[in-house]
């Protein structure tokens, strides 16, 4: 090594310890930057479209931001903007809640703990709602890990948390604000995990027994008088199921709902297929529900295809951005006890392959396509609806992309994220350990040719606005139907 490059690295060196005492903003930024520029797949890929005149400008900005910044919560913020020049999604930027917790009982200090609260006991609004004959917002509603309760405060209804299991808030305390609009609708601001506030335009009250703050979902427990209709019944069941499940919905059709693609719902998914195998090969039609999925793993969605496979599918690979730091992830899964012997030595190969190009893209398999061939093609089900909407992201997209290439797909509702083309994601913490990066790995070899980043895929059949959202599953099912 050079003198040149010696007095650099121990420049470097001197500068993280120096951060690692008293984390600032502008050390946070310095170091995000660097570490983004040399391990992220999809770097060079937005340098190339923007320009780097456009990027050396945009973190010239930033740079001078930083500096007048001493708040974590800002400076999470402020980075999280940086980082949104590259793209959307397949990032993440989150604190670190040991480093919070350590610094809180460091300072001695409590998170809010002047916190606004209404205390009303659930008893009192057990007493105060149960004569309801009509449905409101008012009464006692689940949003795991919260039970919240609401109540009506002058011209604004209130939820504050009933129940506080596993979680940072204390009873009583003011979780959100109902407040109604001039054109009668209603607005909200609720206030997060981590006590940050965020406003919504959009907040429901689907039937009676549901209510939607922007992606907030709660149900109602008190009073439990209020019966619903069977498309609410169906719509309140798949938007608040936590995990997968399979419902014969009519003599013709069974409902697959799958609120996520994560690898924890692999054995479910796995489990009522192979339970319900019969029910669903003797059913004209399959409706998949994956409103709201944002992704996981592709592992989870395998037994799935033979349901719908009619012809040859292929599927276009990645290249994986070779870096001492992103191949770590290998050595990870190796030492990962839920992986089998057959997928240790896949990760075994692959971290011998990346290591041995170091600062190059690399594909894992022999080919840039792999072609997917089944022996059987199911007679049943016929037809295969697949409900989609603009909260379908990475994994749920790749599922899609699989699932387009069978003549027995339709896809229905509207347009989804697109965010697939950059993934695979990996978490690293910051020096200091304030704060956790989450960036991209790999890049799919479909780019330029067929990009899904900033455009989504679109559904066979657009389920307009002027249909309600309890009421997708039952006009998917009408068209399946139609002779």
């Amino acid at each position: 090594m050079n003198l040149k490059k010696l007095a650099l690295t121990l420049l470097i060196v001197i500068s993280y310890n120096t951060y690692a005492q008293k984390c600032s903003c502008e050390d946070n930024f310095n170091w995000l930057k660097k570490n983004f520029e040399e391990n992220d797949a999809g770097f060079q890929y937005v340098i190339d479209q923007k320009g780097l005149i456009e990027y050396q400008n945009h973190s010239a900005l930033f740079a001078k931001k930083v500096k007048k910044i001493n708040d974590l919560k800002e400076c999470r913020t402020i980075l999280l903007d940086w980082l949104h020049f590259f793209r959307p999604a397949h990032l993440s930027l989150e604190i670190n809640q040991d480093y919070v917790n350590k610094t809180a009982s460091q300072t001695k200090t409590e998170p809010a703990k002047n916190w606004e609260k209404l205390q009303i006991t659930e008893e009192e609004l057990k007493s105060r709602t149960s004569k309801n004959t009509q449905p409101t917002f008012e009464g006692i509603w689940s949003s795991p890990p919260y039970t919240i309760g609401v109540a009506k405060v002058n011209d604004e209804f209130i939820g504050y948390v009933l129940d506080v299991k596993g979680t940072k808030w204390s009873q009583y305390q003011v979780k959100f604000k109902m407040k109604q609009n001039l054109d009668k609708t209603y607005s909200a601001v609720y206030f997060m995990g981590d006590f940050s506030s965020q406003k919504f335009s959009n907040v429901q009250l689907i039937g009676s027994n549901f209510l939607k703050i922007g992606f907030i979902s709660l149900k109602r427990v008190f009073p439990n008088n209020f019966k619903e209709d069977s498309d609410i019944s169906n719509y309140l069941e798949s938007l608040t199921a936590q995990r997968p499940f399979i419902k014969e919905i009519s003599n013709k059709s069974v409902l697959l709902r799958i609120p996520s693609f994560n690898y924890s719902n692999k054995k479910v998914v796995d489990s009522i297929l192979l339970a319900n195998n019969k029910l669903i090969l003797s059913k004209e039609n399959l409706i998949i529900d994956l409103r709201n999925n944002g992704g996981g793993s592709d592992a989870t969605f395998q037994k799935i295809i033979p349901y719908l496979y009619t012809n040859p599918i292929r599927t276009v690979g990645v290249e994986f951005l070779s870096t001492v730091q992103n191949n770590k992830r290998m050595q990870g899964f190796m030492a990962d006890s839920d992986w089998s012997a057959e997928e240790k030595d896949w990760a075994k190969k692959g971290l011998e392959k990346l290591n041995a190009n170091m600062g190059k893209f690399v594909n894992l398999n022999e080919k840039a396509v792999d072609e997917h061939r089944l022996d059987s093609i199911y007679v049943y089900p016929k037809n295969v609806a697949i409900i989609i909407n603009e909260n379908n992201g990475s994994t749920t997209e790749q599922f899609l992309l699989t699932a387009k290439q069978s003549k027995k797909v339709k896809l229905f509702g509207t347009t989804t994220e697109g965010v697939l083309d950059i993934s695979n994601m990996h978490f690293i913490d910051f020096p200091c350990k304030d704060l956790k990066l989450g960036y991209s790995l790999s890049k799919s070899l479909r780019i330029p040719g067929m990009q899904i980043d900033g455009k989504g895929i679109q559904p066979d059949y657009y389920i307009d606005k002027s249909i309600p959202d309890q009421e997708w599953l039952k006009f998917t099912e009408n068209i399946l139907n139609v002779n």
